[in-house]
């Protein structure tokens, strides 16, 4: 429950972001057209962020026929979980990476590139996914997705922004004089760094509680610290050309970049969550 208070504030002002810059841009016209927007964007990624997700990833639904060892870990790990089957996608990509989408365990997904089909083994593949259906347990896919959805939203807003001060149209900023010409400034700058130190935020907080909750739904805690770094190791070396936007649903960050300090990261440090796997094993006894 305080994890959704949580998610509902951080929506909430993800979307006073995109209402101020509206204002600035338009004045009360861009405010009641960012309104709208916020308002579309808001009920739309509830119904459709998944499937913006899986189309901004290039991931295609494929058939047990198609991809049996996929379905077959996907299926014994929603078994251990005691969730549904999710809808099972694979990404045509050599870059070794996995995530789920979806607003509840029942219109659940998820994706698999083919790199990492090709890295792991059985063992490491089921605790990977036990990390993705740990997400789904925890109620993390909806949020995950609605708020790539409206940081992806105050981006395109602020590039339209920057536009609009190339070509003169400052809208209300204008009538306001230079002040108001800075401020607008400012928040082109500042609103898609906010949107995404709050992404990074949401993300690294939940990928701790998937890797946990996934160890103990497998019960192979170090089976999954493996796959991470197998992931961490091959990623650097290909990274995988995705929208930033959606960089924080995948286990471990596509885009292959170094974190320079905690706060511009997408996600937990490797090495501390294979540190934390390696204390879950340690407690529960696990060490497979």
């Amino acid at each position: 429950m305080v994890n959704n208070l949580k998610a509902l504030f951080l929506i909430v002002f993800l979307s006073g972001i995109l209402l101020l810059i509206g204002g600035l841009v338009g004045g009360m016209s861009g405010l009641i057209i960012a309104l709208i927007f916020a308002f579309a964007m808001n009920i739309g990624s509830y119904w459709f962020s998944d499937k913006l997700a899986l189309k901004m990833t290039g991931a295609k639904e494929v058939t047990r026929e198609q991809e049996p060892r996929l379905h077959e870990a996907v299926e014994e790990v929603s078994q251990l979980a005691g969730l549904p089957k999710p809808r099972v996608y694979l990404i045509q990509n050599d870059s070794p990476n996995a995530f789920a989408t979806g607003r509840n365990a029942k219109h659940a997904a998820v994706a698999a590139t083919t790199g990492i089909m090709g890295i792991l083994d059985d063992r490491e593949l089921k605790a990977v996914f036990g990390h993705e259906l740990g997400h789904i347990q925890n109620h993390d896919i909806l949020i995950n997705a609605m708020v790539a959805t409206v940081a992806s939203a105050i981006m395109f807003i602020a590039m339209i922004g920057r536009w609009s001060l190339i070509f003169g149209g400052f809208g209300r900023s204008r009538d306001n004089g230079m002040a108001g010409i800075f401020a607008m400034i400012a928040m082109i700058i500042l609103a898609p760094i906010a949107a995404t130190v709050i992404r990074m935020a949401v993300s690294r907080e939940r990928e701790y509680g998937a890797d946990s909750t996934g160890a103990h739904i497998t019960h192979t805690p170090m089976a999954l610290a493996s796959a991470l770094q197998k992931l961490q190791d091959y990623t650097k070396v290909r990274p995988m050309q995705v929208s930033p936007a959606v960089s924080h649903l995948f286990i471990v960050n596509p885009l292959g970049k170094v974190d320079f300090g905690s706060l511009f990261s997408t996600h937990p440090a490797t090495d501390k969550r294979i540190a934390r796997l390696n204390q879950i094993a340690r407690q529960t006894g696990d060490f497979s």
